[in-house]
């Protein structure tokens, strides 16, 4: 931007669009369980944000609503914080089929 003061010209200021372009194509996604009696969650967390106290209230509800869920805890499932993270993800549907799992809870971030 110029000093008004000094010149007469109007600023000119560029915009730049902060998306980038859209390189695949959207995906359709699984129909949400309706009911998690007979299902199995897996839970995936980073040991990061307090996981541990959020997934204690998280399986209290789940079981209270839902007597036959199964939950295959995080420490089942392992973590990738410290670990090589593209090897976790890399075998992380495999590490899902292996213990059944019909939906993940993914605590994943800071």
């Amino acid at each position: 931007m110029t000093n008004a003061s000094a010149s007469s010209v109007e600023p000119t200021y560029e915009v730049v669009w902060p998306l980038g372009k859209t390189v695949s194509k959207p995906v359709a996604m699984a129909p949400a369980l309706q009911d998690f009696n007979g299902k199995t969650v897996c839970e995936i967390w980073d040991w990061v944000f307090r996981g541990d106290q959020m997934y204690t209230v998280i399986n209290e509800e789940l079981r209270k609503r839902y007597p036959g869920v199964k939950i295959v805890d995080h420490k089942t499932m392992g973590d990738s914080h410290g670990k090589n993270e593209r090897e976790y993800v890399a075998n992380l549907a495999d590490l899902l089929r292996q213990h059944g799992c019909d939906a993940v809870i993914s605590g994943v971030g800071a």
